[in-house]
């Protein structure tokens, strides 16, 4: 993930995804280009007026380089592009456009982010893209990452998360909470749910990442997960962008996590993988 892709409104709350950027430059070479999109609209079919927008978002990015760019680290770069078109398509071709890479966004911004992930349209663009999407609601960016809790549910595709959870942590030497979570005491579900969390673990022990483990049940898993969370003053949180029953990405209690975490969340698409350690996360 050295290729970054932030949104950018120029309002204070979208910079907070450059902030967050920076950590990430702060432990290897990263590529950050922001992008500014110009929304379509009938204004502009005002004489000028499209040329006029173009040279303030110009201005506007060369402050924010000389305000960021002296903090970069390890050769990293800062760039801009100025796009045009619906914001949240793109933000998807940009960063697909890229071999690998992902999007950073606070979602709290004047242009209208915080619709686009949490009102009645959300998750256009995570829903849009198979890349990983790091959002922040309420613009609060941790001075570091030495804290990432994973949660894992009954459903398959929860361990998908595990080798970019471990990527993560080892970049940033960072502790792994794997708190396996459930509504349900059936002896089944925890048997499962212990499968997959010793996996995981497993996954963890191979990778020298230092990991603790939580079994917890509540009504509401997602509050399970915020609240532990920030009872351990964890820095992020990984989520699957699809998970039925427990976390689903298109249903309420995502929308809520999205919603009340109070730190950043990492979203990751569902793709079948191998894990090296002797799973696949797909099957048993």
């Amino acid at each position: 993930m050295k290729n970054i892709i932030i949104p950018i409104d120029f309002s204070e709350d979208s910079l907070k995804g450059i902030e967050l950027a920076l950590l990430f430059a702060r432990k290897q070479y990263t590529n950050i280009q922001l992008v500014y999109v110009q929304k379509k609209s009938s204004d502009y079919n005002s004489p000028g007026y499209f040329e006029e927008e173009n040279k303030w978002a110009e201005k506007k990015f060369k402050e924010i380089i000389e305000r960021f760019e002296p903090r970069l680290e390890n050769d990293s770069k800062l760039r801009y592009i100025i796009k045009s078109g619906k914001i949240y398509k793109e933000i998807v071709s940009q960063v697909e456009s890229y071999k690998e890479a992902m999007v950073i966004a606070s979602t709290h911004g004047a242009s209208g982010f915080e619709e686009f992930f949490m009102g009645s349209n959300a998750f256009k663009i995570i829903s849009a893209t198979e890349r990983p999407v790091l959002t922040t609601r309420k613009g609060k960016i941790p001075e570091d990452i030495r804290k990432i809790v994973m949660p894992l549910d009954v459903t398959v595709d929860t361990r998908q998360k595990v080798p970019i959870t471990a990527e993560l942590a080892g970049l940033f030497g960072a502790e792994v909470d794997i708190i396996t979570v459930s509504s349900s005491r059936g002896q089944r579900i925890i048997k499962r749910l212990e499968a997959y969390s010793r996996q995981a673990a497993g996954y963890f022990t191979a990778k020298h990442i230092p990991f603790r483990q939580k079994s917890l049940f509540g009504e509401n898993v997602v509050d399970l997960t915020v609240v532990y969370a920030d009872s351990v003053n964890a820095d992020m949180i990984t989520i699957m962008k699809e998970q039925s029953r427990s976390l689903t990405f298109m249903g309420n209690l995502t929308h809520q996590l999205l919603n009340n975490a109070t730190i950043p969340v990492l979203t990751l698409s569902n793709k079948e993988t191998h894990i090296k350690t002797g799973f696949s996360t797909y099957g048993e």
